[in-house]
């Protein structure tokens, strides 16, 4: 929890403040714009909340904060509608898990609510509250892996859904050997019809994104949106296989239709179809050029 004797000095007065364990993970930042923002590579509180909106959103980046370094003044007696608003819905039945993990460093992760059964894309940290809302909305079929790095509580959910795990087969560890799907090679694999998992080695040899419904793309840590540059990015400085076959994975991945640019880290992105596939194509023309 957040110590008050911690609290950074950056922070403006009020109920809300961030301590000094911030990691600068970007979480409470672009779930709550209105409250935080960053000073000197860490979170602060610049704009206490003001009505009820900004505090519910507060109230869930407090909760969603990987090593809880968000805390309040006074007890917040209104943080158990925080906790039952998470799954947070993106649009029509794609949700924001929230409860982020620091063995993720602070990785999102998302929940895909579907008759045929629930898809949960990387993991969370295995928190009572949000394990009890996703028993109620039906459970998890599938736990969709995009890759090595924000795997987190994967085995404590495995153990209690009784799901099956899905991972590449080269981003397979000692931690996440036991996962019961293994995916192998680099041609796409359809795990449903509305669901097709593409193979875009680069960030790590075995890295995958999911497309749903050709709509929303859950990217891991291969694509996502850069407020700073106002464009579609990788992470150059955090490639851990090889940065061309990145590149190559990406103009491959720039010929799929799709809506939503939905992270573990880095902003999401939202935009039709066509201003999509033009801010993939300058997205690969900045990678050749870094």
């Amino acid at each position: 929890m957040a110590h008050l004797n911690l609290r950074r000095p950056q922070n403006v007065s009020g109920d809300f403040y961030v301590d000094t364990s911030c990691i600068d993970c970007d979480t409470c930042r672009w779930m709550a714009p209105e409250v935080f923002t960053e000073v000197d590579e860490q979170s602060v509180v610049y704009h206490q909340p003001v009505n009820e909106a900004q505090r519910l959103a507060a109230l869930q980046a407090l909760l969603a904060c990987p090593t809880s370094s968000i805390g309040t003044v006074e007890k917040p007696q209104d943080v158990k509608v925080a906790q039952v608003s998470f799954p947070i819905p993106v649009e029509d039945n794609v949700y924001h898990c929230g409860y982020h993990s620091e063995n993720s460093y602070g990785a999102g992760s998302y929940f895909i609510e579907r008759p045929e059964g629930n898809i949960l894309v990387d993991s969370p940290r295995f928190t009572p509250p949000l394990v009890k809302r996703l028993e109620q909305m039906g459970g998890i079929r599938y736990m969709y892996l995009t890759h090595r790095d924000d795997v987190a509580d994967h085995q404590k959910f495995a153990e209690h859904f009784q799901c099956q795990r899905i991972l590449h087969e080269d981003d397979i560890t000692s931690g996440t050997r036991d996962v019961e799907i293994q995916l192998t090679g680099t041609e796409p694999f359809e795990l449903a019809p509305d669901v097709l998992i593409i193979p875009v080695p680069g960030h790590s040899k075995g890295h995958t994104v999911l497309l749903y419904k050709n709509k929303f793309l859950f990217t891991g840590d291969h694509l996502a949106w850069s407020d700073s540059l106002k464009q579609l990015i990788a992470f150059p400085h955090h490639c851990w296989y090889s940065w061309s076959e990145q590149i190559k994975s990406m103009r491959d991945l720039a010929n799929y239709s799709f809506e939503w640019v939905l992270p573990g880290h880095g902003r999401r992105y939202h935009a039709d179809v066509e201003t999509m596939s033009q801010q993939m194509h300058k997205c690969v023309a900045w990678m050749e050029s870094v």
